[in-house]
C-alpha cells in the first residue's frame, strides 16, 4: 500500500502545473493539480533547502481559501489595525523548518530544561507529541509528508535537543522520502524559471 501511495504522490507532482521563479536568492515553484488544489514551495537557491511550503484549496462554492502552511514560519504578518487580537510573542510557537536528511519542528519561548520534555510517536493516530512533565505544554503535530505516501512513523526516527529556550524536534527522513524529494529536485531544475515574476509566483 505505501508503495502504491508513493508512486501515486510522485505521480501528481509530476502531473502538475508548474511555474518556477527565481527572486531573492529563492527558487518559488507554484504548482496546481488536477483537484484544483495549489502548492507553493521555496527553495534557497544555494544549499537547495526547503524553506516554505503552503497549500491552498477552493471552497464548496469555488472561491479561494487561504494558504495553510505546512513547512516555514506560520507567525502573523502584522497589523497596524488596532481592533485586532494578537498572539502574545512570549507564546510557544511552533514551526518547520526541515534539513535535507530530516523533517525538523522548532518550538520557540520554552525555557524549561532538556529534561522536563518528552516527544512520542503516536502511530494509530498518525501523529507525534511532545509533552512537558510540568505541564506547562503539549502539542500533537503530524508529518503530512509521510500521510501523503502512506509511510508507518517510528520511534526510533525521533530525537531532539534544546537550547536557547528552542525545543528541536528532528525525524528523520525514511530513504523513500529522501529518494523522492531528490528526484523532485532535480525535476525542478529542469523547468525555466523567469525572474520578473510569474504572476502566480509573485503574489505567494
Amino acid at each position: 500500500m505505501a508503495v502504491i501511495m508513493l508512486q501515486s504522490w510522485s505521480d501528481s507532482l509530476k502531473e502538475a502545473k508548474k511555474t518556477a521563479l527565481l527572486q531573492d536568492g529563492k527558487r518559488k515553484v507554484h504548482y496546481l493539480f488536477s483537484d484544483g488544489k495549489e502548492m507553493v514551495e521555496e527553495y534557497d537557491v544555494k544549499t537547495d533547502d526547503l524553506t516554505v511550503r503552503k497549500w491552498r484549496k477552493k471552497s464548496t462554492l469555488g472561491a479561494q481559501g487561504p494558504w495553510e502552511v505546512e513547512v516555514g514560519d506560520t507567525s502573523p504578518v502584522l497589523t497596524s489595525e488596532p481592533h485586532v487580537i494578537m498572539e502574545s510573542s512570549s507564546n510557544p510557537v511552533l514551526m518547520r523548518k526541515d534539513t535535507k536528511t530530516s523533517f525538523q519542528w522548532r518550538v520557540r519561548n520554552l525555557p524549561y530544561p532538556k529534561e522536563v520534555y518528552s516527544i512520542s510517536v503516536e502511530p494509530e493516530e498518525r501523529c507525534c507529541v511532545i509533552r512537558t512533565t510540568n505541564k506547562k505544554y503539549y502539542k500533537k503535530f503530524s508529518i503530512p509528508d509521510l500521510d501523503r505516501c502512506r509511510l508507518p512513523l517510528e520511534s526510533s526516527a525521533l530525537s531532539f535537543s534544546h537550547a536557547n529556550s528552542t525545543l528541536i524536534v528532528s525525524y528523520q527522513k525514511p530513504r523513500e522520502i529522501v529518494s523522492l524529494e531528490q528526484d523532485l529536485l532535480r525535476e525542478l531544475k529542469k523547468i525555466k524559471a523567469t525572474s520578473e515574476g510569474d504572476t502566480d509566483c509573485r503574489t505567494q
